[in-house]
């Protein structure tokens, strides 16, 4: 197993792509599905009307369900008919990895998170609140639109768009500007909505036959004609300003250590993934990790016979020291007891169990509203 590429979990992430009229969107949006890195992504559109999807004018369809030929199924919605679309989006014929909603321009990105983490659909988990930010435009807008503030405060990743007609102090200004929102998101430049898919999603765990098998179609033509026109080379994979770090360790982690780490979390580090060994915290179970922004979740799941027990995560942030990350992380093992020291095993039950509380708090349970 390649500890960079955990496996998949059974819920589709859901992504909130959202910012202001004219901060770059559907650019960005259209990028992802150009870069989709072998994912099927389901695009939910709120408030169609009041923006322009370059990737549904193709079919000419405006309002209704749309399937596409690049592995793409578009819909444009209300934000009272996001959960019906969900719970069609995430039926297994859909085969969908990644949901992206487009919010409006004018759309408060928050109440799109809160209806995705009060969701009863246990297919689906939440992918972080991307904020697309003009960089050119920044206190222009901030001026017409000050809830930009709210939204920066809020976001689990801000792009700042268009750094490349923005300039080094303006780019500087509005990092501040971020900053001072109380903000602990990764910021990354980028332009022309060109970021690493890996910020947002995992490459696509399929066999390659099964994309190259199908017929190529008038939209795949159509979304290859439009990278050519932006002056992108085929298969070109533009990597914003972020790190990747893995940490293994055969050592069984510390629930509370652990615990202290997540909760501290610097900013700048966006996503963490993977599996953690919790020892004879829970013997039975390895608990898959997925946390975006300030987001956390465990998942128990049993081991398999002959599984080596190890704690496989990749951190994925900007602006991060790694060196420090993989120390934290290192700091977070158990340590074995002092020489001569013992408990009767109904104690040491009892403190194993205590633990594991914390973690236990961020396990989703049947009924629980997130």
């Amino acid at each position: 197993m390649n500890p960079s590429s955990p496996p998949r979990s059974r819920q589709i992430p859901v992504i909130v792509l959202a910012g202001f009229l004219g901060s770059g969107k559907t650019t960005l949006l259209n990028h992802l599905l150009l870069h989709r890195a072998g994912n099927r992504i389901g695009v939910i559109v709120n408030d169609f009307g009041s923006i322009e999807i370059d990737a549904m004018t193709v079919s000419g369809q405006v309002g209704s369900t749309v399937s596409l030929g690049g592995g793409c199924l578009c819909c444009a919605v209300d934000v009272s008919e996001l959960d019906a679309y969900l719970e069609t989006l995430t039926r297994p014929a859909a085969r969908l990895d990644v949901i992206v909603i487009e919010a409006s321009g004018l759309a408060e990105p928050q109440e799109l998170v809160r209806m995705l983490l009060a969701s009863d659909n246990p297919h689906i988990v939440y992918g972080g609140l991307v904020e697309v930010v003009d960089a050119a435009e920044f206190t222009a807008t901030r001026v017409r639109h000050p809830e930009i503030d709210r939204h920066l405060a809020v976001a689990d990743l801000v792009v700042l768009n268009k750094t490349d007609r923005a300039g080094d102090a303006g780019l500087l200004r509005i990092r501040e500007a971020v900053a001072a929102t109380g903000s602990t998101a990764a910021v990354v430049p980028a332009a022309y909505g060109r970021i690493d898919p890996e910020l947002l999603f995992d490459p696509a765990l399929r066999p390659d036959s099964e994309e190259k098998a199908r017929q190529l179609t008038f939209e795949d033509l159509y979304l290859e004609e439009r990278a050519a026109d932006a002056g992108e080379e085929h298969g070109d994979h533009p990597h914003a300003a972020y790190e990747s770090i893995e940490f293994t360790s055969d050592v069984p982690m510390s629930p509370r250590r652990l615990m202290g780490f997540l909760d501290s979390r610097p900013e700048g580090l966006y996503r963490i993934k993977g599996f953690v060994d919790f020892g004879a915290g829970d013997a039975d179970n390895r608990y898959a990790l997925h946390a975006v922004g300030r987001f956390l979740r465990f998942a128990p799941q049993p081991w398999t016979r002959g599984e080596p027990r190890l704690t496989r995560l990749v951190l994925i942030g900007s602006g991060i020291d790694a060196g420090a990350l993989r120390k934290e992380l290192a700091d977070c093992r158990e340590t074995a007891p002092a020489q001569g020291e013992t408990a009767p095993d109904t104690a040491q039950d009892a403190a194993h169990e205590r633990s594991m509380w914390g973690v236990l708090r961020y396990v989703r349970q049947p009924g629980d509203d997130a």
